[in-house]
């Protein structure tokens, strides 16, 4: 018998004081139970349990080791249940990072859809607006809204297109503008984490041009940005799920709509799996047919 198992009888003997019903519970003879604690005693060199014709009970070492090995053991067990649903496609625990706006407005009809489906799952979710390293942070998958991804040894899928637009109170000097190039840089609210603003490339579908953003104001929040846009502190580009509230609340409206940036990608990231666990692959296909009709209706 493995050490494993051996240390699991022992445990489930010292609960139900009889090697009867640990057989019972085990699928083992009773003499095979008694032979598992006998090989576990002689092995540590102490008896473990003292017996009677009726019931065993543990000695004062027999306790004392009980006490001290039963958080490793549930620790242990847990970890092989871990292992074993890891490669189901059905049962197991995901640890998802997905942007916050999709992460409170998007996600949760899709997860609750999902877990009508597949019950036995759970999800650990964590939101936020900057990148997060999928595998120093342990993740099994993560939901980004972003440029095409440009490392090749990433593992990327891209789910849709995430078109954007340039948005500004009603009401603002800026609406009354006609071409982007009247904008000032301080005019221009910018998404970024880093402090550094952005660079906004915009096409007309024939001429292109650059502006630079975020030298006044910059955020790493969708919201934040269209909340100081709506106060008719400047222009703000994003995607339309960003300021579709906004939108039609009357507080923002879409200026310059002849020009337009590159779409953004709603793409899933992934450790650098061999090949995706089932329970992830299942996750995602089930993400990439849900999730474009709840994008879609948010602008």
């Amino acid at each position: 018998m493995n050490n494993y198992k051996a240390l699991r009888t022992f445990l489930l003997a010292a609960e139900k004081k009889s090697f009867v019903q640990v057989s019972r519970e085990l699928g083992m003879t009773p003499a095979a139970v008694t032979r598992a604690i006998a090989a576990l005693e002689s092995d540590l060199g102490v008896q473990l349990f003292v017996r009677t014709t009726r019931q065993v009970s543990l000695t004062a070492d027999g306790a004392v080791y009980a006490a001290q090995i039963k958080g490793a053991m549930d620790t242990l067990d847990q970890a092989r249940r871990d292992v074993m649903n890891a490669h189901k496609a059905e049962e197991g625990r995901l640890r998802i990072s997905s942007p916050t706006w999709l992460g409170k407005t998007v996600l949760p009809p899709i997860l609750s859809a999902f877990k009508d489906t597949y019950p036995r799952m759970s999800f650990e979710i964590s939101l936020s607006d900057g990148l997060v390293n999928i595998v120093d942070d342990d993740y099994d998958l993560a939901i980004r809204i972003s440029s095409a991804p440009s490392d090749k040894f990433t593992i990327w899928r891209k789910i849709c297109a995430i078109p954007r637009i340039l948005v500004a109170a009603p009401g603002s000097r800026f609406v009354d503008m006609i071409h982007p190039n009247e904008l000032q840089p301080d005019d221009c609210l910018a998404y970024s984490g880093s402090s550094r603003g952005e660079t906004w490339v915009l096409s007309d579908g024939g001429s292109s041009i650059s502006l630079t953003a975020g030298r006044a104001f910059s955020a790493n929040s969708g919201e934040v940005l269209a909340d100081m846009a709506a106060e008719g502190h400047g222009v703000t580009l994003l995607p339309g799920f960003n300021i579709a509230e906004h939108i039609r609340a009357g507080k923002l409206v879409h200026v310059f709509k002849g020009w337009t940036p590159p779409d953004l990608w709603l793409t899933l990231y992934y450790p650098p799996y061999q090949a995706l666990p089932p329970r992830v692959a299942t996750f995602s296909k089930f993400f990439e047919q849900q999730v474009p009709a709840f994008v879609i209706a948010a602008y």
